[in-house]
């Protein structure tokens, strides 16, 4: 019924979410995904803004996004952290577009706050534990938070939608959930592991159109709005297979609904 919530997975439908995670969770994944930026890293820093970045303007076409990530390495003449903490980005052209509604502008906020995170914390793990974001029932929500006041007292202010979602209460964080998929996940294939502040227990599905009409399909969600609620009671649901590791399932969602707009 519309609006119910979803309490019990059939067996069928586990078996499928088992076996295409299996298959989509490979190694073959990541030369078409963002997740191949912040894999080109090796230090804890790099990882973070190459990955933060490539999640940022993750929306539209997975060539444009790659091409787009790729571009704003370059900018950064592939060294994030050094760019980051030389402050290079002061030197761009705010008009300078990016990717579709992303501009110079939004790059240079995103990483003044960032440059304040590295400055105080070391590293953005460092700044999720120091704030308790692993100690959270909903860990990217808390840190989303956390790291909106800096980027806004490090613009005078200001907020930025095209850096981090400003409607925390209504929005599914998609972005940045499937960042820290990528820096909590430790199963060594696709996702990197290289965070210890957030356990992979409490992580959420990164949830947009695709994913919800596949969840919707596959009798997972009821609710028609791919919002926070839908991903708070989505995820709830998939902790009931995987209590340990709920969003390896993202693969799965993922790889039917590649299947589905496809065939």
């Amino acid at each position: 019924m519309k609006g119910e919530i979803i309490t019990r997975v059939s067996a069928e439908i586990k078996d499928l979410l088992d076996s295409e995670a299996k298959r989509i969770n490979s190694v073959s994944f990541i030369e078409s995904d963002p997740v191949q930026f912040p894999r080109r890293f090796s230090s804890l820093q790099d990882i973070e803004i190459a990955g933060l970045l490539s999640a940022i303007i993750a929306w539209g076409n997975r060539k444009m996004i790659c091409r787009d990530a790729e571009r704003m390495l370059t900018l950064m003449d592939n060294e994030p952290y050094h760019y980051v903490m030389e402050e290079g980005y002061e030197d761009l052209n705010p008009d300078m577009n990016l990717h579709r509604t992303f501009f110079g502008r939004h790059f240079q906020y995103f990483l003044r706050g960032m440059h304040r995170i590295y400055k105080d914390y070391g590293s953005l793990d460092a700044f999720s534990k120091s704030v308790g974001a692993g100690e959270s029932e909903t860990p990217s929500w808390k840190l989303v938070g956390e790291m909106q006041k800096i980027m806004s007292d490090e613009n005078g202010g200001a907020t930025c939608s095209q850096c981090l979602p400003v409607n925390l209460d209504q929005t599914a964080l998609k972005r940045i959930n499937m960042a820290l998929r990528w820096f909590v996940r430790d199963d060594g294939i696709v996702d990197m592991g290289v965070w210890k502040s957030i356990p992979k227990s409490k992580l959420f599905i990164p949830l947009d159109v695709h994913v919800g009409n596949i969840s919707r399909n596959l009798g997972l969600l009821t609710r028609k709005a791919n919002d926070r609620k839908s991903t708070e009671q989505l995820t709830e649901l998939l902790r009931t297979l995987r209590p340990d590791d709920p969003v390896i399932y993202d693969f799965s969602l993922f790889g039917i609904g590649v299947e589905a707009r496809n065939g």
